[in-house]
């Protein structure tokens, strides 16, 4: 960290400038011809009627009071409220506004389950008012770059997670279009893989946890509200259609536009997360969907745990029904 030394060279700055000024002035009064009303009062301002010495005294005493209390307001204002919430993950403008403003006012706590493209596209509205988002995503999810990902790392599936992250950060210009990038040079090992997968796979390899990893990136991109996996457990989709077969792995499913009997997860009834399990249950308004019903939305109903926690919780529950029809799902 270089501060100390900016600090020392923003107050070297201001000295010289001082100085500027007051040689500025000293030529003027010595050099122009001033009328005597104004040269009377310039005398009195500055105050000419005390000799030198007490004059630079009284001068010096007011810029040490003056730099004491600044620097004491500046401590209050903003060094004591950071030292106050060490540690803490809220960032400095938080910090200060909160010591400033007070605490912010709750906020309607909405929880958001599903996946896919329906999610995000959700979360991006939703992340417009003023509301404590929660998206609860599924993580089985195998095809492209997160299939590849996914049997070569053996974790949940990042590729719906990166999306809704995306969506609620702070500033998609930039930092969105590099997690969204998707390499596309022929030939290359990574070819059809997405940025964001990469970091959040590299991610879990540095921290030994997915769900840091989520948390962490969910910190780079400083999103408005949560994102969390219903599972920490890596799952496949399977369904049955109503000829009988059975496929099995979410892109395999998407891929048959054939009508589907049932859908579950393998190893079934997997664990539920508890901080999703958390946040459904506490929630104000929960929001199932839009999104492909049967490969977005139900694979998180079968997560262990989430199907009890909607029934119990008290907030109503929406379900958003895609526009358009969908082959085999809606």
């Amino acid at each position: 960290m270089l501060v100390k030394r900016w600090a020392a060279l923003f107050l070297f700055g201001v000295v010289l400038f001082g100085l500027a000024i007051a040689m500025a002035i000293a030529y003027a009064y010595r050099t122009w011809n001033v009328p005597e009303p104004i040269t009377g009062f310039v005398s009195l301002v500055t105050l000419q009627f005390l000799p030198r010495e007490v004059r630079f005294v009284l001068v010096l005493l007011l810029s040490l009071v003056a730099i004491g209390y600044g620097f004491w307001r500046l401590t209050s204002g903003v060094i004591g409220p950071v030292m106050a919430n060490l540690p803490s993950k809220k960032g400095l403008a938080n910090i200060v506004a909160e010591h400033r403003f007070g605490p912010e006012r709750p906020s309607i706590k909405v929880v958001a389950i599903g996946g896919g493209t329906g999610l995000s596209t959700l979360l991006r509205g939703l992340k417009k008012h003023d509301l404590a988002i929660t998206a609860i995503v599924t993580v089985a999810d195998d095809g492209g770059s997160t299939g590849r990902i996914r049997s070569e790392f053996d974790i949940p599936a990042p590729g719906d997670i990166r999306s809704c992250l995306v969506a609620l950060a702070d500033d998609e210009s930039l930092v969105g279009r590099l997690f969204q990038y998707r390499f596309d040079q022929e030939g290359s090992q990574l070819a059809g893989h997405s940025f964001g997968n990469l970091f959040i796979t590299a991610l879990t390899r540095v921290t030994g946890s997915f769900e840091q990893a989520v948390s962490e990136t969910a910190s780079v991109l400083a999103i408005r509200g949560r994102v969390l996996p219903s599972t920490l457990e890596n799952v496949t989709l399977s369904a049955t259609l109503v000829d009988g077969t059975t496929l099995r792995g979410e892109s395999s499913i998407a891929k048959k536009h054939c009508a589907i009997k049932n859908v579950f997860l393998e190893p079934g009834h997997p664990s539920g997360y508890e901080p999703a399990l958390s946040a459904i249950l506490n929630a104000d308004l929960i929001v199932l969907g839009p999104g492909s019903l049967y490969t977005s939305v139900l694979p998180n109903l079968h997560v262990a745990g989430i199907t009890q926690a909607l029934r119990w919780s008290p907030a109503p529950k929406v379900y958003v029904c895609n526009v358009a029809t969908q082959p085999g799902e809606t």
